[in-house]
């Protein structure tokens, strides 16, 4: 049964939330447009275009260097057809300089025949830059 874009993204958001990295990367498919742009210090910012690239960027979000989220709140979901925008803030703190950062978030996720093939997250790219700075 093939999920629905729904269904997808908050397959997605439950799997990142509980560190579910295997469960999350069966929602990507084989190609992926997964962008996050940001300062280049910044572990997870960069391009990525296929699943192995997809994994390496929740595996630096889930395992690289930041505590457990202080405050993690979804806010909205929109969808539209195979679009979906989760729009939210969360709260968390870089291990290697103990600085913290909020951060607004939207996550723009595009899922076609059950599986996701654009994930763009757009961040409070300046405050997570400071708190990686030593």
């Amino acid at each position: 049964m093939t999920m629905t874009t729904a269904e997808a993204t908050g397959a997605l958001l439950q799997h990142y939330g509980a560190g579910e990295l295997d469960a999350l990367m069966d929602l990507f498919a084989d190609t992926v447009d997964l962008d996050v742009p940001g300062a280049p210090h910044v572990p997870w910012t960069g391009a990525r275009s296929d699943k192995a690239g997809a994994r390496a960027f929740f595996d630096l979000l889930i395992n690289g260097g930041l505590t457990e989220p202080e405050a993690f709140d979804v806010h909205h979901i929109v969808v539209d057809g195979d679009q979906a925008v989760v729009l939210g803030r969360s709260r968390f703190r870089v291990t290697s300089t103990g600085r913290s950062f909020d951060n607004p978030f939207a996550i723009h996720v595009t899922v076609q025949d059950g599986k996701v093939v654009r994930y763009h997250m757009h961040e409070e790219s300046y405050a997570i830059a400071e708190a990686f700075d030593r």
